[in-house]
This record gives structure tokens, sequence and C-alpha cells, in this order.
């Protein structure tokens, strides 16, 4: 639990204190976030060259802060289970943050130096994300873990994936096999991605809806430490069979803890915004939490935010080439809204609240099915 505090603090703090210099930084390079006068929003008004790539501090702020929380877990005496070293389900879920923040980086760059919002063409941002998804979903299930306790005996040989779809657990009866799972991760990924990116166009609408996300998994993966199978001294019959449950914990508070510091200065009125870098680089990092806490189907429901501005733009978009007529005044919806005559800050923080829904549902039935286990 230290690691995991001591992470989430040093994270926070390199946010908080850092973003201001990012600010600076990026005005002095005129990278300023393109916006588009014509389309009536009141929310645009006043934020033409507001720097953008904000997203780069919070996911340095996040790798700096897993070193610290490593750092912090080698002090632990007598550790149940030699968990200090670096794993695979680190490499997986920051190579996930950090090479989808990548893509996003790329756009970003484009869209500043055209001084255009086009950036990066929808082909090499979906070429980009499948490449992502391909690569780490392949390390997350073909590379299995060689875990061991204190007495040096092997306790654990899980990859961070798994080839059976999942809910709260695994579903034995989904079993799909290896190529089909890098499939599903390959698409979660572009799902994530996707509709934390369609959900950031308010101030601070993303970066709080995605802490309360990773706050979530923070808290499902420690419950998984702490029944864990691999854990010899954990007697009970129920446990979770999941690969360095405390390694996503801690990556998970890590990511929190520096969106909120970011979100100081990101809510409204924004001084920065965390562009595709950081919209991209979340999404990564929320599809790897849902993919190593084995609780993909639950995905869903955490971020039913996401869901439903993402299903905005499809119903839109269907609505449209079918019959011709808008079902929304403007997607995503969260435009709708504006044009609907909704304060900016109004839409926020009910959005914000339709995102807290989402993930105390999602908690709820994740611990109501280990109640109804031990039982």
């Amino acid at each position: 639990m230290r690691a995991v505090i001591v992470a989430i603090g040093v994270a926070f703090l390199i946010s908080l204190f850092c973003t201001p210099i990012a600010i600076k930084v990026f005005a002095r390079l005129k990278a300023g976030q393109p916006i588009r006068s014509n389309l009536g929003l009141a929310s645009n008004e006043g934020k033409k060259g507001t720097p953008t790539m904000g997203g780069v501090v919070f996911i340095l702020a996040t790798v700096i802060a897993y070193v610290a929380g490593h750092l912090a877990l080698t002090t632990l005496p007598d550790a149940q289970i030699a968990q200090v070293e670096p794993t695979i389900t680190a490499l997986v879920l920051l190579g996930l943050m950090v090479f989808s923040g990548a893509v996003g980086f790329i756009d970003d760059f484009l869209k500043v130096r055209k001084r255009h919002s086009g950036g990066l063409n929808k082909r090499g941002k979906l070429a980009g994300q499948i490449l992502v998804g391909a690569i780490f979903g392949v390390v997350a299930l073909y590379f299995p873990s060689t875990m061991y306790d204190v007495s040096g005996n092997r306790t654990n040989a899980e990859t961070v994936g798994s080839t059976t779809l999942s809910f709260i657990r695994d579903i034995p009866a989904l079993e799909i096999g290896k190529i089909a799972s890098v499939i599903v991760i390959i698409l979660v990924v572009m799902a994530a991605t996707n509709g934390v990116n369609l959900t950031d166009g308010l101030d601070g609408l993303a970066t709080g809806a995605s802490v309360m996300v990773l706050a979530a998994y923070g808290l499902i993966a420690f419950w998984q430490y702490r029944h864990w199978c691999a854990d010899p001294n954990y007697t009970e019959a129920y446990c979770y069979t999941v690969r360095d449950p405390l390694e996503i914990a801690l990556i998970a508070g890590a990511a929190a803890g520096a969106c909120v510091g970011f979100l100081w200065w990101n809510t409204s009125p924004a001084r920065i915004f965390m562009g595709d870098t950081g919209a991209l680089g979340l999404g990564g990092l929320i599809a790897g939490m849902a993919m190593s806490t084995r609780t993909i189907l639950l995905l869903p429901i955490v971020g039913a935010l996401f869901v439903i501005i993402t299903m905005s733009v499809v119903i839109q978009i269907i609505s449209f080439r079918t019959t011709g007529k808008r079902v929304f005044r403007m997607s995503p919806l969260q435009h709708h809204f504006e044009l609907a005559g909704w304060s900016e800050v109004n839409i926020v923080v009910r959005f914000w609240i339709i995102a807290g829904i989402g993930v105390a549902i999602a908690l709820g039935l994740f611990y109501s099915e280990f109640l109804a286990a031990v039982s």
C-alpha cells in the first residue's frame, strides 16, 4: 500500500508543478491548439492559442512515479511476494500509455505545424492504434510471468492478458485462443483511445472522467492483490488469477494522481489542453487496465461516459448517412448541450456525475461478485 501511495503522491506533485513549465515551453514554441471558429460553440471563444500536448506531462509523471513506487517497494520488510523488480505487466501498461500517446503526439505536432485542426489523417491514426495494440497484445499473451515467493518457490506463471473473455474474472466458456485474443485487445485499445479522445473537448472533462476510471481500476487491482492466488499466505478458496496486481494498482494510482495534478491547470478556464497526446495515452492505459485485471467486458460500465459519447457520434453518423437527418445538434454529445445553451462548466460537472455513476455501478458489480462467491 505504501508503494501505491508514494506513486500517487509523486505523480501528483510532478504533474502539478511541471505543468506550468510545460505551459511556458509550449507557448514559446507556439504549440497552440488550432480552434475552428465556425462551429458556433461558446467553449471555443478565447481558447485559440492555448498550449496543447499537455498529455506529455502526466505521461512522464506516471512513468517517473512508477519508478518512485518501486523504490518504496524495495524497502518493505518481509514482503509476502517478491514483486520488487519491474515486470512485463508494467512494460505492457506503460508501453500502451506511452506509445498510444506517441501516436497522439504526432497528430498534435502536425496540427501545430500546419496551424490546422486536421492533424494526422484517420488512416494514419487508425494504423498507429492497431500497431500499438498488436505489439503489446502479443507481449501480453506470449510472455508468462516468473514470480517467486520469499522462499524462492515459483508461485505464478500468468500472462498479462488472457485467452478467455472476462467480466469480473475470466469466463471459462468464452475461451477464444491467442490470435483472437490479440484481435480483441486491438479492438479494446482502439475503442478506449477513441472514446477518451472524443470525450476531450471541454475543459477538464476527459481528465476528470479518466481520474475516476483509473481510480476504480486502482481499487480493483489492489483488491485482487489482497486476494491473489499467487500469494502463498492467502488461504481462502476464493482468489483472483491475475498477473502482478500490485503493479497494476501502482500504475493506475500513479496515472490518476498525475491527472489530478494536471486537472488543476486543465479545468475551466484551461491554461493547457491534454491534446491527442494525453487522450490517446490515457485511452491506451485504460484499455491495458481492463485487459490486465481480467475485466474487459466490465470496461463499458467503468467507462460509461466514454461509451455514451462515442455512441452519440456513431448514432449521428448512421442517422445522417441513412436518413439525411441529425439526431443531435452536434456530436460528440457535449457539443449538443453547448448548442442547447448549457454552460461549459455545467456540462463538465454533470458529465462527471455520469462518469461517477458508471464507476460506482462497476465497483458494485465487482464487489457483489466477491460477496456472492465467498458466501
